[in-house]
């Protein structure tokens, strides 16, 4: 079943809103919209500007899934395209791209570490910190407060956080605010 819903100046079709996602909680495709929807604000900042790669999961966190670079035929016309390289990516700038994003089951966002209008030139360095035998995850930890000592003697910030499965990933901005 499709809703039709404005979300700002659009008018999206959205299906299967009752479809459940995270099957251990519930957690139904509108909840995710709704989830989105509501933290956008803080969300849209870090993907502005920047190509973003989709990780798709139409069954659910516990089907299969599927990374998908190139922005869909199907997808609106209003929503902002950048080729880089060969491959036209979505750029999400707003809330009705993050909306449609989500209804296509894009449960993980993965922005580019680069802006598009300089994409040799990064504003993030990241490093991802997974635990694995024999590292857990207080061995990840360490690791991350070594970064951040290494880092820091040579004049980089850097900020941790969980990584939304079992790691830790830690983000080091570059070549913004006099950061070089």
């Amino acid at each position: 079943m499709r809703v039709q819903v404005n979300v700002g100046e659009r008018r999206l079709s959205l299906s299967n809103l009752d479809k459940v996602m995270y099957p251990e909680v519930g957690f139904t495709k509108g909840q995710v919209i709704d989830y989105y929807s509501r933290i956008a604000p803080f969300l849209l900042p870090h993907l502005r500007d920047r190509p973003l790669t989709m990780k798709r999961y139409p069954d659910g966190v516990e089907g299969e899934f599927f990374y998908e670079k190139r922005i869909p035929s199907h997808a609106p016309e209003w929503i902002r395209r950048e080729q880089v390289g060969k491959i036209e990516y979505i750029v999400c700038d707003d809330l009705p791209t993050l909306v449609w994003l989500a209804n296509m089951a894009d449960l993980e966002l993965h922005p580019s570490l680069s802006l598009v209008d300089d994409i040799d030139r990064p504003t993030v360095m990241a490093f991802d910190l997974d635990p694995g035998p024999p590292a857990g995850i207080p061995e990840c930890c360490e690791v991350a407060f070594l970064l951040r000592e290494a880092l820091s003697q040579i004049g980089l910030e850097c900020f941790a956080k969980t990584s939304g499965s079992k790691g830790i990933q830690v983000y080091v901005p570059l070549n913004v605010d006099g950061v070089d």
